[in-house]
């Protein structure tokens, strides 16, 4: 059984993490596959896998630097560094397998759909240079791919009035919050006002008080000065 420290356990965690998300990625490849190319869920499904790449991609440089670091210390044996280090290696020639699923799959649907379309499934090449299906049926089928290509059209054509409308209603909010500040940055600018004028008040009667202080000690001399001259 290998020796696990519980120090490198963040290590473990985020080999599980990686492993996880493979699993994840693959499940959706196969649905992906299911649903038309042209069709709104195909999309969805396809930027999700590039994100989820992009993310698996970032996890293994993680885990490969976290292994580089713990390799020269002695958290880990030698035989359990080579070990991690062949998880690592089995983990990134998964990514590279699912990078490439993820393409071919595109280019077999394109395959797939220009095959449709110029009616490569029928007999070209029979006797007498005839074909199995006749130009009724080509142009049924000709009709159909065209009708599943209006389709996704306008579900484009959905989901960008969609985000039109997301930024419609951002826009709005955008322009309600900035009426909002230009309220508050009127008001501090009158309470801005009306601290300066209750500020200058409060000089003024300081300078009474102070005028009217000298005005006592003049008279209170004054009076004591007048004692002394009559006595």
């Amino acid at each position: 059984m290998a020796l696990i420290f519980i120090e490198d356990h963040p290590w473990i965690l985020e080999h599980e993490s990686c492993e996880k998300l493979q699993r994840e990625i693959m499940g959706q490849l196969a649905e992906r596959q299911k649903h038309p190319r042209t069709s709104t869920k195909h999309a969805q499904i396809s930027a999700d896998i590039r994100l989820r790449l992009k993310q698996y991609n970032t996890q293994l440089v993680q885990l490969r630097q976290m292994l580089d670091q713990s390799s020269g210390t002695s958290t880990i044996t030698f035989a359990e560094s080579e070990r991690r280090t062949r998880q690592v290696e089995v983990l990134m020639t998964k990514a590279t397998q699912m990078q490439k699923l993820f393409d071919d799959q595109l280019s077999s649907k394109r395959m797939e759909e220009r095959g449709s379309l110029l009616g490569q499934n029928t007999d070209w090449e029979g006797a007498g240079g005839s074909s199995n299906m006749n130009i009724g049926d080509m142009r049924s089928k000709q009709k159909q791919m065209l009708g599943e290509q209006e389709k996704g059209l306008e579900n484009l054509s959905k989901i960008i009035s969609r985000q039109k409308d997301i930024a419609n209603t951002i826009t709005n909010e955008v322009d309600y919050h900035n009426e909002i500040l230009d309220d508050i940055g009127t008001q501090v600018d009158q309470t801005d006002q009306r601290v300066r004028n209750e500020t200058g008040r409060v000089a003024t009667v300081d300078r009474k008080d102070n005028t009217c202080a000298y005005w006592i000690v003049i008279i209170i001399l004054f009076i004591s000065i007048i004692i002394v001259a009559v006595i």
